[in-house]
């Protein structure tokens, strides 16, 4: 049987963090469109390791790690997005009911 990178089953001894907190995280509190790319990769990588590819298992915990940190910032950026909506909301308001207040 032959491995992917001239990786031998005695070189590598445990699996990679498959990431699956941060992307479960990320689903929960931030983006769940991309939180949900983070956890079918995150949970491919055990699957991965024990067929033997250790090289796509590596790559799938990676991308797991790259989908969370996506979803996190996108999930950031809605957020300050709509702070600002609503703060923009509120003084365009206020000018507008005359009060000034």
């Amino acid at each position: 049987m032959e491995n992917q990178d001239n990786i031998r089953p005695g070189d590598v001894q445990s699996p990679p963090d498959n990431n699956l907190v941060w992307a479960i995280v990320s689903t929960i509190l931030c983006c769940w469109p991309i939180g949900i790319f983070a956890i079918i990769k995150s949970t491919s990588v055990n699957k991965l390791w024990a067929q033997g590819d250790y090289a796509g298992a590596q790559k799938a915990a990676d991308d797991a790690k790259k989908y969370s940190i996506w979803g996190a910032a996108a999930g950031l950026i809605l957020v300050v997005l709509y702070l600002i909506f609503v703060v923009a909301l509120g003084v365009g308001g206020s000018v507008l009911d005359g009060s000034g207040y």
